[in-house]
């Protein structure tokens, strides 16, 4: 659906390492870098892009798609070592669906980032 996204960061060295490492499990590649901040992609068809802005950004919810559960919690392990903010351990969402498997932290910027895996065990 979407061919892009972007994200504003107030500190794009900070924010560029947290993506990097804590996108690592689903294997989120470095496509490239410029002017105007930094593109990845596990793809190579739809990216993040972040770029640097003066203000504080508005904050955001970006969901990101696990082939299993381990890289669901391989993430929550790396952004939490990276100094993201716990905002939802590992496990079942039951209120979304009885395979819904996701984990939630809060980024540099404040931004809610989760990881989700709709496959069974």
């Amino acid at each position: 659906m979407f061919d892009h996204v972007v994200i504003s960061a107030s500190n794009y060295e900070v924010s560029k390492s947290f993506y990097l490492k804590v996108l690592e499990p689903i294997g989120l590649e470095y496509v490239s870098e410029g002017a105007l901040g930094i593109e990845i992609s596990t793809d190579g068809k739809s990216s993040l892009c972040i770029r640097l802005v003066e203000e504080v950004p508005s904050h955001l919810h970006l969901a990101f798609v696990a082939v299993n559960r381990n890289q669901v919690d391989d993430f929550h392990r790396l952004a939490l070592e990276a100094g993201a903010k716990d905002n939802g351990a590992p496990g079942i969402r039951p209120n979304y669906s009885g395979q819904y498997y996701a984990a939630f932290v809060i980024g540099p910027d404040g931004h809610n980032i989760e990881m989700v895996c709709h496959e069974g065990e």
